[in-house]
């Protein structure tokens, strides 16, 4: 299986979240390199911008949680 940024020739962005997300579970985590089949130079620059996006809180850091 090929790495989701290297088919489409595009780079990590913290301003695209629609793609973002897809590499985030439920609960908001970070996915693993073999969960989200990315290859290492993209995941690297992945989760960089991952916490960018939570940063200037364009992702929360944790899904809502009804206590």
């Amino acid at each position: 299986m090929k790495c989701f940024f290297c088919k489409y020739s595009i780079q990590p962005d913290y301003k695209d979240i629609e793609n973002i997300e897809k590499f985030v579970t439920p609960r908001k985590k970070i996915l693993s390199r073999e969960d989200s089949g990315v290859c290492a130079k993209h995941q690297r620059t992945l989760s960089k911008h991952i916490k960018y996006a939570r940063f200037l809180a364009l992702l929360p850091f944790t899904s809502y949680q009804m206590v």
